[in-house]
């Protein structure tokens, strides 16, 4: 058996091979955070929380949740159900991913919107960092945190973080 040379078919192959991996990372990862949104405006709070692993944490401003289970109550609690019987639309815009082998980092803005009286109205905006790992070939979240754009430092240096760690 000979050893591999650069531009042999084998090396071709295996050049294609991690590239075409490296693309279905970040477009699987996409659409993760991009199902967030549906998912919790459908108040599917077991599909939700299964977007993060069992220890995953979601850390927003007001409400921070340290696992799994947290993460499904909250979108069984009142607050959130009242907010999705009023009509609201949680949208994640596209995110900036950055794989680094089995972990990851998907940076992206979102804006809630909620229905009021006849009106729709911007009720949040926010910045976020979300940091993933692939366990068993799946990727699950193990950190959302998210910061209202308010012109704060916290919220900015979350859209400035696009490498992953912690």
């Amino acid at each position: 058996m000979t050893e591999e040379q650069p531009g042999t078919t084998d090396a071709r192959l295996a050049a294609l091979e991690a590239r075409l991996r490296a693309l279905e990372d970040e477009q699987e990862i996409a659409r993760l955070v991009a199902s967030y949104g549906p998912l919790v405006d459908a108040g599917e709070a077991e599909r939700v929380a299964a977007l993060w692993t069992e220890d995953g944490v979601y850390d927003v401003d007001e409400w921070f949740m340290g696992d799994r289970a947290q993460i499904e109550a909250m979108v069984r609690s009142d607050a959130h159900q009242e907010l999705i019987s009023r009509g609201c639309s949680h949208f994640l815009g596209p995110a900036h991913v950055i794989v680094d082998g089995d972990r990851a980092v998907a940076i992206c803005e979102s804006v809630l919107l909620v229905r009021h009286e006849a009106r729709t109205q911007v009720a949040r905006i926010g910045a976020n960092r979300w940091e993933l790992v692939r366990t068993a070939g799946v990727w699950r979240t193990t950190r959302r945190t998210t910061r209202g754009l308010d012109g704060t430092p916290a919220a900015r240096a979350l859209l400035a973080a696009t490498t992953p760690g912690p």
